[in-house]
């Protein structure tokens, strides 16, 4: 529902209880919101968040090349299979994470996300066929999806509506600078050491670390959710009961304006994401960059992209979540574009900059508008279903332009994925209306 549909009131029996509940949380028996209020746990989240990131970093840089040059894989569709089964999975594990967390809490889950990530290195290393990277990728999305999903869920819980732009992009640099990092290192340790297996050993140490911290330091977020939507509910009268599962779907992925137009562009963004991870080490190794300096191509993207997220998500808490989406999702077009259009490294050193600034742009934008408009209540689940249609993009993107590019050529793929990017902002600028909840009454969901 729009927000026109629905305005924010108030009755004293509603300002009543949000009085109550106040004066509970001051004497300390329900959870507090806000980061200062949870400034420890909150930055051990972001800890545990860097090194989810550098586990997919490990593979960043260092994959499509073994792809061609130990497994002899030709033709980039063929190439790029282990991005197809890991967007796969890890979109319908972003769905099931989702649901789950609004049953079982966060850290649960964040666990076995970690323990699911344990043998991919080791299948990395080890790995005798392209058929053992392909398992090992569909455990990279259990991982991924699993942990990176409930560490959003809760840096959102504990920073309260207020800050929710600021811990979204908090929770992305840390993901992104982990694993722009990491693509970085493993480029010059496969430079010096060759591709195999030095460059995982990485990925090992962040896979204990991360595993060891979450089991034993991290706490369950879900009780400060809860008490968010009782406040937010004393206030604009919204029901604080889960929504059945099928309506949360249909809300964010067709109905609700706001919500579908973040799931096309989060879709569309990963469309590109899988695009630059699988097709462009290929495409710079084919115009003879050496393997360090993709590795730096590929790590100065998320860096920036990272990095800029310290800016735009609490940019997004102050001039609203639409028109960072729409100038994002332009800014990547025109990226993309510039990197098809030219060659050599300080160029596309440029163009992927720039791509990184038109990503960090929509990436907490997004996150934060879902969290904007689905009610405390049902919010994970509403992130699960957003995450499902935006990770799907890793496998499109991936299918999408191999095909392209073994038929018409690389640039011709890339300059598709460009095309993809700008018709999303148009969309967005004509459909999506401004969701913060402190420039506009925060709607309800749609009967």
């Amino acid at each position: 529902m729009d927000p026109d549909d629905s305005a924010a009131t108030t009755t004293p029996a509603r300002d009543e209880g949000l009085a109550t509940a106040r004066t509970a949380e001051a004497r300390g028996s329900i959870p507090r919101l806000g980061l200062e209020a949870n400034l420890g746990q909150f930055i051990l989240l972001i800890a545990v968040q860097a090194l989810v990131g550098g586990v997919l970093g490990q593979e960043r840089t260092i994959l499509p090349l073994i792809a061609t040059r130990v497994f002899a894989l030709k033709a980039a569709a063929a190439a790029l299979t282990f991005i197809v089964a890991f967007g796969v999975v890890k979109a319908i594990t972003n769905f099931a994470a989702g649901v789950l967390a609004d049953r079982v809490g966060r850290k649960p889950l964040l666990v076995a996300g970690w323990l699911a990530g344990v043998p991919v290195p080791l299948l990395l290393i080890w790995a005798p066929s392209w058929g053992w990277v392909i398992v090992a990728n569909v455990l990279l999305a259990l991982n991924q999806g699993l942990a990176w999903t409930n560490l959003v869920n809760a840096m959102v819980d504990v920073a309260g509506p207020a800050r929710r732009g600021l811990a979204v992009g908090l929770n992305e640099w840390a993901g992104y600078s982990g694993l722009a990092l990491t693509a970085v290192a493993t480029g010059f340790i496969a430079q010096q050491a060759g591709l195999r297996p030095a460059p995982f050993f990485l990925g090992l140490a962040y896979v204990g670390l991360g595993l060891a911290l979450s089991v034993f330091v991290v706490r369950e977020t879900h009780g400060h959710a809860r008490h968010e939507g009782r406040e937010r509910t004393a206030v604009t009268g919204e029901s604080e009961h889960a929504l059945p599962l099928r309506r949360v779907v249909v809300l964010v992925s067709l109905r609700e304006r706001a919500l579908s137009v973040c799931s096309g562009a989060g879709l569309v963004t990963n469309l590109k994401d899988g695009m630059a991870w699988g097709l462009l080490p290929l495409y710079y190794a084919a115009n003879g960059m050496s393997v360090a300096q993709i590795g730096v191509l590929a790590a100065v993207y998320p860096a920036v992209w990272g990095l800029g997220q310290l800016a735009t998500g609490p940019l997004s808490d102050r001039l609203g979540r639409k028109w960072l989406i729409v100038g994002g999702m332009l800014v990547q077009g025109v990226a993309i574009g510039a990197i098809a259009a030219s060659h050599g490294f300080a160029p596309w050193l440029g163009a992927a900059a720039l791509l990184g600034v038109g990503t960090a742009m929509v990436y907490p934008a997004l996150i934060a508008a879902v969290g904007d408009v689905a009610h405390p209540a049902w919010r994970a689940s509403a992130l699960g279903v957003y995450r499902f249609w935006r990770d799907l993009g890793f496998a499109v993107g991936a299918l999408l332009t191999g095909l392209i590019a073994d038929r018409a050529g690389f640039a011709a793929a890339i300059g598709v994925v460009a095309l993809l990017a700008v018709s999303a902002a148009l969309v967005a600028a004509l459909r999506m209306y401004e969701t913060h909840p402190g420039r506009v009454p925060v709607p309800a969901a749609a009967p």
